[in-house]
């Protein structure tokens, strides 16, 4: 718990945006015991894993990241691009769970 010491919890609510509900996520959930959160892009690792301890009261095993670039889209003849987004792959230690269907 000595990772909660160096971040003001103020910053640890801002790290964590949402948990990804998707096919991709549920199965790597499955299969490695991991979750998958949406988390603010100037977020690290060590803020990850201290946001996910301090909320959801479990022990964080290892975190891994990926910045996902957003897609190009067109609407007519103008073109756009969608926001680039990052995602956290927190790995819990054995024994751990996160439910998010449990109220608050």
């Amino acid at each position: 718990m000595s990772t909660l010491v160096k971040f003001s919890e103020e910053r640890l609510l801002k790290v964590l945006l949402a948990p990804v509900i998707s096919e991709k996520a549920t199965m790597v959930a499955e299969k490695n015991e991991q979750v998958v959160f949406r988390v603010s892009p100037d977020a690290t690792k060590p803020e990850i894993k201290a946001a996910v301890e301090m909320l959801f009261k479990v022990q964080v095993e290892s975190v891994q990241v990926a910045n996902r670039q957003g897609k190009q889209k067109r609407s007519g003849r103008f073109t756009g691009r969608r926001n680039h987004t990052k995602r956290a792959f927190v790995c819990l230690k054995p024994g751990q769970e996160i439910n998010f269907t449990e109220e608050a």
